[in-house]
C-alpha cells in the first residue's frame, strides 16, 4: 500500500516527460535502450491516451489511499499525500470524521438535509446521477474540512490562515504537482506549454476523483438513516462479488468496513444475511458492471429503484420506510417490491 505513493510519483514524472516531448516537438522515432526498442516523441492522440490512462490508474490507486486514511501516523500522512497528488486533498479528514459518522444522511438531497456537519455529502440520495454526485460530494467534503478547521482553530485561538489549518495544508500538498506540470510545460513551450500541461494535470485529477466518487456513489446510493440513529449494516451496499473483491481490495465489503473502520481490508467479511435486517443488502452485480450502469443514469435508476424497493421492505426501519416513501414519490421511485422477480436483495433478479 505504501509503495502506491511511489507509483503515483513515477507515473506523474512519466506523464510530464511525455508532455515535454509533445510540446517541444521531439521527432517521433524508434530508439534503442539496453537492447529494448522504445518510441521517442509522441502524437497528440497518444498524449490523450497517456493522460486518460494515468487518471484511471490514479483513480484505482486511490483505494490504497482510502485504506491508509484509517491508520495513524506515517500511514495517514502517506494517504494525504496520495490524495493530494490526485486532486482529492480534502478526502482523508472528511472521509474519517464525516462520512464514517454521518453516512445515510445525504447532503442537499430530497430528504431536505442542509449543508450541516450531521449530513454526509458522500452519500448519494435517490434520484441523483453520478455526475451530479461527483460535483456535490467533492465540494461537500471540502466544505466540511473548511468548516471543521474554522471551528477548531477558533477554539484554539489561532488564525484560520495558519499552518495549523489541516484543510489548507492538504491543498498545499498539491503544490509540488502543480509546479511540476506547469514548470515542465513552460520549459517546453512557454506560457502555452504550461497551460497545456496544467490542462493535462486537471484531466488526470478529474478522472481520478470521478472514480473515487463513483465508489462512494455505488456504496451507499439511496440508503437512508434517521438522524441520531446508529449506523448499522443495512446502511451500506455490500457487493460480495469475487472479481470486485479482488480488483477493489475487498472494498465491496462496506458494511463490515463501516462497522470496523480500522480493520485491514484482508480481514473484512461479508455480513449479508438473507431477509434479515441485521445483515447488509448485497448488490451482487459487481462494481465494474455498476459503474457502466451509473454512467448511463436512466439504466442506473431503472435497476436501483427495484433494489431500493426491496431494501425499503426488508431492511428499512419503520421511520426509514416512512422517509423513503415520501422520497420515492418525489423522484419517481414508486415500485411494488412484490412485482420484482427475485424476492431478496441477496438473490439476483432480472433488470
Amino acid at each position: 500500500m505504501y509503495a502506491q505513493l511511489l507509483s503515483f510519483i513515477a507515473l506523474q514524472l512519466a506523464v510530464v516527460w511525455r508532455i515535454y516531448q509533445y510540446v517541444a516537438g521531439v521527432p517521433i522515432e524508434t530508439m534503442m535502450w539496453n537492447g529494448y526498442a522504445y518510441q521517442n516523441g509522441i502524437t497528440g492522440l497518444e498524449l490523450v491516451a497517456v493522460v486518460v490512462g494515468a487518471g484511471m490508474h490514479q483513480g484505482l490507486g486511490i483505494m490504497f489511499g482510502h485504506e491508509l486514511s484509517h491508520t495513524k501516523g506515517i500511514g495517514f500522512l502517506i494517504s494525504r499525500m496520495m490524495m493530494s497528488l490526485s486532486g482529492a486533498a480534502a478526502f482523508c479528514y472528511a472521509h474519517v470524521y464525516n462520512h464514517h459518522l454521518e453516512l445515510g444522511r445525504a447532503w442537499l438531497g430530497p430528504e431536505g438535509n442542509k449543508m450541516m456537519e450531521d449530513t454526509d455529502p458522500a452519500t448519494a440520495p435517490r434520484g441523483r446521477s453520478l455526475y451530479k454526485h461527483w460535483v456535490i460530494s467533492t465540494i461537500g467534503q471540502s466544505y466540511f474540512g473548511y468548516r471543521t478547521e474554522q471551528r477548531r482553530l477558533k477554539r484554539m485561538g489561532k488564525s484560520f490562515f495558519s499552518f495549523s489549518n489541516r484543510w489548507i495544508r492538504g491543498y498545499l500538498m498539491s503544490i509540488p504537482t502543480v509546479a511540476l506540470f506547469a514548470g515542465v510545460g513552460y520549459l517546453a513551450g512557454g506560457q502555452d506549454g504550461a497551460l497545456l500541461s496544467l490542462a493535462c494535470m486537471l484531466l488526470i485529477w478529474v478522472i481520478s476523483t470521478f472514480e473515487l466518487e463513483a465508489l462512494n456513489y455505488m456504496e451507499h446510493y439511496g440508503l437512508i438513516r434517521v438522524k441520531d440513529q446508529p449506523i448499522e449494516y443495512r446502511h451500506s451496499w455490500d457487493n460480495d462479488n469475487a472479481f470486485t473483491s479482488w480488483a477493489f481490495i475487498e472494498i465491496g465489503r462496506q458494511a463490515d468496513h463501516h462497522d470496523r473502520g480500522e480493520t485491514h481490508f484482508w480481514e473484512l467479511t461479508s455480513v449479508g444475511q438473507p431477509s434479515s435486517p441485521a445483515g447488509a443488502p448485497n448488490a451482487r452485480i459487481g462494481y465494474y458492471t455498476e459503474f457502466v450502469l451509473a454512467l448511463i443514469p436512466p439504466l442506473w435508476h431503472a435497476v436501483y429503484k427495484k433494489k431500493l424497493a426491496i431494501w425499503d421492505r426488508d431492511f428499512a426501519s419503520p421511520e426509514e420506510r416512512k422517509i423513503a416513501k415520501e422520497i420515492n414519490r418525489k423522484v419517481g421511485y414508486e415500485v411494488n417490491p412484490e412485482s420484482i422477480s427475485g424476492q431478496r436483495l441477496e438473490v439476483s433478479y432480472a433488470l
